[in-house]
Formats: structure tokens, C-alpha cells, sequence
């Protein structure tokens, strides 16, 4: 018997429950997977919040890292004692222990460490499609990444200077700017009390940038499309203020000539070859040390909604992790 943070209804951190659960063997096509560590990321809340609709009961979290135990019937390029990590798929990953597709799980390079795979997969696959799927960043281009020193941004904003380009974040106070500014960021945009557009302007001398990357939603969704640069690209990948305000298309060519995506990690990760060429993006550029990853915050597992308590109250930075 194991243990799992399970949700039977929708709401605050207080709908999480520490429930024991029975982990049978693996399905064909499966693999049962024992965690060293659990990833906290801010899909998380959206799904124990209802923002995305869960069929209940559910467990949590996209994101782990452990020892391969057993693999079903099918399952060829795996093996119990394999070191592997995963993010997306079945969600459940709030658990000690815990079954699922085979296809999902990368087998983790030596150099990595579970504490590290666990805290860089959904958050580095995230920076990696984004930099160099939906928009490929080029050296020279200018970008603007908001919540720099989140773990996305903190990610985002390193590869993206790896990559050449001049790198602007936005921030909400001087800690996370210094975090933001070791971490790639050539300028810092404080968005509580500057005007995040005005500010891009002056600093790209009145061009604008050629993408935006918005996680943030609803608070810096209109600033964000003011602020590119003509044919530039807003990147709108998730709502940590609240859902994106709804606008007339004929906007985008009143601020020229825009486009706008809506992705996500899902789809650029559907087909399983797909998953392995951007896994092996993101395992490179961590090896070679141009992006580090940051495990700024720990938590027992069992103790999950103090850290969903502080993650939306934006105490931490960077990454965060769960033990079993």
C-alpha cells in the first residue's frame, strides 16, 4: 500500500486529501514507477481549483522522477531499475508510487539527478517548446518573458540568452529581479508599478519585441500585445492572474499585423518521437550548464496544500519540489 494526495472535490488547498492507495501491477503498455520526487507546478492548481474540469475523484500533478519497478506486457525499451523522469499524461503524479504509459517516461541522463529531473521536466519541456517550437528564437532577437523568475521564467529566460537574444523579464519585487537578472534577464520590467509597455518601448527604442511569452493571463494580457513589435508573436501559455480577457481578432492588425497562439505542451508532445527530440533538447541544455536549474523550494509530499498555498500567494521562485 502507498500513499497519494487524491481530490474529491474541487476548490482550495483543503480539498487535498493524503489518501492510501493500491498500485497493482502494470497494464500492457505501462510502467510502474516508484518516485524519489514530485513536481509542483501552476497546472496544478488549475486542475484542484476547477479552472480545468478534472472527472473526480483525481489525483494531481503531471511531473516526477524515480526508479522504474515493473513494466507491463509490450514494453520494450524499458526495464525495472531504469532512472526515469516525465511530465504530462495520466494526471496522478502526487503519489508514492503510481502506474502509467510507458511512451511517457525519458530515461534520465547520468548527470541528472532525480531532485533536478523532477523539478526541470514539465517547466523545461514548457521553455523548450516555447523557445524553439512555437516561436524558434534566433540570436538578435528581443524577447519579452513575463514572471522572470518563476520556474518557467527562470528556464525561459537563461536558454533564451544561450540562444543569443536580448532577454527583458518582468518581476514583482527586487529579490526576484536579482534572481531574474543571474539568470539571463539583460533588463528587468518591475509590471506592479511600471507600465510593462511604455517601459518595452523605451528599452527596444520604440520597436517593441518580436515575441512575448505570457503565463501570467488576464493582468499582462492587453500589455503584452502592446508591446511587440509589428508581425510579432504573443505566446499566451497560461493564466496564473486569471483567464485572458476576450478581444475582437480585428485588434491584432490595428497593433500590426499580430499573431497570437494559444499552446500547449500536450500537443507538441503527442507523438511519442515528438516527446524524445524535445526531451533531448532539454537534457542537453541542462547538461552543458546553460540553463541550471533552480530546486528553491521543498515540501513532504503529504504537506502539498501549504505548498499550493504559497505558490499562488507567489512566495517562491523557481522551482519546487515534493518527497514522497
Amino acid at each position: 500500500m502507498s500513499f497519494a494526495i487524491r481530490i474529491h472535490q474541487t476548490g482550495g488547498p483543503e480539498v487535498m486529501r493524503w489518501e492510501a492507495l493500491a498500485v497493482g501491477d502494470p497494464a500492457p503498455g505501462e510502467a510502474r514507477v516508484r518516485h524519489e520526487a514530485v513536481g509542483l507546478n501552476y497546472i496544478d492548481i488549475y486542475h484542484r481549483s476547477g479552472l480545468y474540469p478534472l472527472s473526480l475523484p483525481s489525483g494531481l500533478g503531471s511531473e516526477g522522477a524515480g526508479v522504474v519497478e515493473a513494466v507491463g506486457a509490450g514494453v520494450g525499451d524499458l526495464r525495472a531499475g531504469d532512472r526515469v523522469a516525465y511530465a504530462g499524461g495520466p494526471l496522478g503524479a502526487y503519489s508514492q508510487v503510481r502506474c502509467l504509459p510507458a511512451d511517457r517516461l525519458l530515461k534520465l541522463p547520468d548527470g541528472i539527478d532525480f531532485h533536478t529531473g523532477a523539478a526541470m521536466m514539465l517547466q523545461g519541456l514548457t521553455s523548450a517548446y516555447l523557445l524553439r517550437r512555437t516561436f524558434p528564437v534566433q540570436a538578435g532577437d528581443c524577447v519579452l518573458i513575463h514572471a522572470a523568475a518563476g520556474g518557467v521564467g527562470l528556464i525561459a529566460c537563461q536558454w533564451a540568452k544561450a540562444l543569443g537574444a536580448t532577454v527583458i523579464g518582468t518581476v514583482s519585487s527586487e529579490a526576484k529581479a536579482e534572481l531574474a537578472l543571474c539568470h539571463g534577464c539583460d533588463q528587468i520590467i518591475f509590471y506592479t508599478r511600471e507600465d510593462v509597455a511604455k517601459r518595452v518601448r523605451e528599452i527596444t527604442g520604440g520597436e517593441g519585441v518580436a515575441v512575448v511569452y505570457d503565463g501570467v493571463g488576464k493582468d499582462t494580457f492587453m500589455g503584452s500585445l502592446d508591446s511587440l513589435r509589428v508581425r510579432g508573436m504573443m505566446v499566451s501559455f497560461g493564466n496564473a492572474s486569471g483567464p485572458a480577457p476576450s478581444f475582437d481578432p480585428l485588434l491584432l492588425s490595428q497593433k500590426g499585423s499580430l499573431f497570437i497562439t494559444r499552446p500547449t505542451l500536450g500537443h507538441y508532445t503527442a507523438r511519442r518521437d515528438e516527446l524524445v527530440a524535445l526531451g533531448a533538447e532539454l537534457f542537453a541544455v541542462v547538461s552543458s550548464g546553460k540553463v541550471r536549474i533552480e530546486v528553491n523550494q521543498t515540501y513532504a509530499l503529504a504537506d502539498a496544500a501549504n505548498a499550493h498555498r504559497d505558490l499562488e500567494a507567489r512566495k517562491t521562485t523557481g522551482s519546487t519540489i515534493f518527497l514522497p
